[in-house]
């Protein structure tokens, strides 16, 4: 399950959080982002307390899109300990998704 949270700090989310940080930039004109949204509902409750998913829309926080160089959406970021370990760019099924991110958790 996704929850909605507000943040100060994107970079303190990231580099504070004790589980690794995927981070969904969508758009919610995009139609593979909102097949991406199920994908990481399933993806999140096969990783349960092993990854925190975060979905930021990339049209309220371009400073963050343009930060992080998001040209394709959706495009994914996997940051452990505050560091970008993994991007993936388009949509992937739950299993791809979770067996990518296994190495890493």
């Amino acid at each position: 399950m996704t929850v909605k949270k507000q943040f100060a700090s994107f970079e303190a989310m990231i580099a504070e959080s004790e589980l690794p940080v995927l981070v969904d930039f969508y758009a919610t004109w995009c139609g593979p982002c909102q097949m991406m949204a199920r994908i990481l509902e399933q993806a999140s409750s096969q990783l349960r307390q092993k990854v925190k998913i975060v979905k930021i829309d990339s049209e309220k926080y371009t400073r963050l899109a343009s930060q992080y160089h998001i040209a394709a959406l959706p495009t994914l970021i996997l940051f452990k300990q505050g560091q970008i370990v993994d991007r993936i760019e388009g949509v992937l099924t739950a299993d791809q998704l979770v067996q990518r991110l296994q190495a890493y958790i």
